[in-house]
């Protein structure tokens, strides 16, 4: 608890995974609903482009968003290694 209190224990990797399936669910329905006003074989095809590149691209950005909390996780027990030895 005092971890999290002091801000040295992160919350924003779960919210992070939570926009992750808000973002892969708004991109099939986006996908869906593109196919539907869209209409005829572009709107298909751009409805599938959607619902396939949607979920991945936001997977890319959301695990370069988690990697920033990984290199600051790894920082800090450098800096906690270095410092027992000295």
């Amino acid at each position: 608890m005092r971890d999290f209190l002091t801000f040295r224990k992160f919350i924003t990797p779960v919210i992070i995974q939570i926009i992750f399936w808000i973002g892969v669910v708004g991109s099939v329905i986006g996908g869906f609903v593109a196919m539907i006003q869209q209409g005829g074989i572009g709107g298909v095809f751009l409805g599938l482009v959607i619902i396939i590149l949607g979920p991945i691209m936001i997977r890319i950005y959301c695990e370069i968003l988690i990697l920033i909390f990984r290199i600051n996780d790894s920082l800090v027990d450098i800096r906690n290694n270095t410092s027992k030895t000295m």
